[in-house]
């Protein structure tokens, strides 16, 4: 998603939080396991929606961080996984040219007609 649009939505939805918590100042009872208390609403809201902000932070950050380990060891997998180095046959049966070879892996797809010419 793009920075600006989300940059736009939080904004969008921090303004209706604080329009309803503004609108609801009056003091509510919260019930607790061992008591209860007068507390206004709007900090009951603010509260809410902080609380919620928090988990979502926090579990958007777990996913992040598992994705990155994830990416670290499939990166780490694919360099020590050996090259195989095999002449691809013509349509002739003769070995196409020679590619010069670099020590760099080629972490490139091949194109939809290299597929198609590999199982042929």
């Amino acid at each position: 998603m793009n920075k600006s649009f989300s940059l736009l939505l939080v904004i969008f939805f921090a303004l209706i939080v604080a329009i309803f918590a503004v609108m609801n100042v009056e003091p509510v009872e919260v019930n607790y396991l061992f008591g209860e208390a007068q507390w206004p609403l709007i900090l009951i809201v603010l509260a809410s929606v902080l609380i919620g902000a928090l988990m979502v932070g926090f579990t958007g950050m777990n996913r992040t961080r598992s994705l990155k380990k994830e990416n670290k060891t499939l990166r780490k997998q694919l360099e020590e996984r050996p090259v195989k180095h095999e002449e691809p046959l013509a349509k002739s049966g003769q070995p196409e040219k020679a590619v010069p070879h670099t020590d760099e892996p080629d972490h490139t797809l091949p194109s939809r007609t290299e597929r198609k010419q590999r199982k042929d």
